[in-house]
């Protein structure tokens, strides 16, 4: 069945959750094995934005989240559709399994879905959690009877062709599907958006704000979009880059608003249906955040951090770090040396 009634926007992304931040001083979290199967004319642009969401992750929260392995049907080198050679670490059948495989064909994907391939997919589907079909991956994720009964999408220039050679697939238009045991997207920009909606799930809305801000997704000029058109998610992702670049001069909430053309209650309303947290809470965390990239990879003073981050008063900075991260900017930065 071929469904009309996905759209081509950017998707509404609604996480629900309380543990919104990976500041915090919280459990560790397990880490999360993910192998990245890989075929002959991969898209870099795919792979890139498949993996350097997960490095980020793994980055800002200072833990070990996400752990993934390159894989091949075969042994042997994989080259990429522009001359990039990637020796995979192990072959997809002799993996013990994990939480996510990345399935990423692109160019000559037809001729990719051999009997091997298929069979080598439908064991894994018995070790892994979640398949995921990354740009024309959906395609060999169909033709090994993986979607049967399931929703997909794949890049767009396929859709059509898609749809009519698999009729047992509800095929969407979404830029993709990022619930249930089998995923999908199409292209390199969907990749990164589905991989950030999986670090928000597991991890909370604001690490998935942090990773999208390194790589400035979805950073645009909140006079560009217009305020009827602005779901959830868009407004939290307006607001959140006019926070960032007033993390030295904070704005009131009022004038953040004013901006996006809402009223401070409609704002707050927003990020409360997409965050569970106010826009005063994320504004805090943002600052913080700052504060302790600046306590661990600068000398500057903590009267200069707090300046930086928007408190006259040192001692109100140091209190509110301690707050967030259960130390003092001076202790942590002991920790360090």
């Amino acid at each position: 069945m071929f469904c009309t009634k996905g759209n081509f926007g950017s998707p509404v992304l609604i996480v629900h959750d309380t543990a919104l931040t990976m500041h915090k001083s919280n459990p560790a979290p397990k880490t999360r094995k993910i192998g990245v199967l890989l075929f002959e004319q991969f898209s870099n642009h795919a792979l890139a934005n498949a993996v350097e969401p997960l490095r980020a992750a793994n980055s800002l929260a200072r833990q070990n989240l996400y752990d993934w392995q390159f894989l091949g049907i075969e042994n042997g080198t994989v080259t990429s559709s522009s001359g990039l050679p990637v020796t995979p670490d192990n072959t997809l059948t002799n993996h013990p399994g994990g939480d996510l495989l990345l399935v990423l064909p692109s160019y000559g994907f037809r001729d990719q879905g051999t009997p091997q391939t298929l069979r080598a997919l439908r064991a894994a589907r018995t070790r892994f959690k979640q398949i995921a079909g990354l740009d024309m991956g959906s395609w060999l994720l169909a033709k090994a009877g993986l979607l049967d009964g399931q929703r997909a999408t794949i890049h767009w220039d396929e859709l059509i062709h898609f749809a009519e050679r698999f009729p047992e697939v509800e095929v969407r238009e979404d830029r993709y599907i990022g619930q249930g045991p089998i995923l999908s997207c199409g292209g390199a920009s969907t990749t990164m958006e589905l991989m950030l909606d999986l670090i928000g799930q597991h991890h909370g809305t604001m690490l998935r704000l942090e990773v999208a801000a390194l790589f400035m997704h979805g950073e645009r000029d909140p006079a560009e979009i217009a305020p009827v058109r602005m779901g959830d998610n868009q407004v939290v992702q307006a607001a959140v880059a006019i926070m960032r670049r007033t993390t030295e001069a904070p704005l009131p909430l009022e004038a953040i608003a004013k901006r996006l053309g809402l009223g401070l209650r409609a704002m707050e309303k927003h990020f409360i249906s997409a965050t569970g947290q106010s826009p005063r809470s994320v504004y805090l965390s943002l600052r913080l955040g700052v504060a302790r990239r600046l306590v661990e990879q600068t000398r500057q003073s903590v009267t200069e951090i707090a300046t930086r981050c928007g408190y006259e008063d040192p001692s109100a900075l140091t209190r509110a770090f301690r707050r967030e991260f259960g130390m003092t900017p001076r202790d942590m930065r002991k920790s360090l040396s």
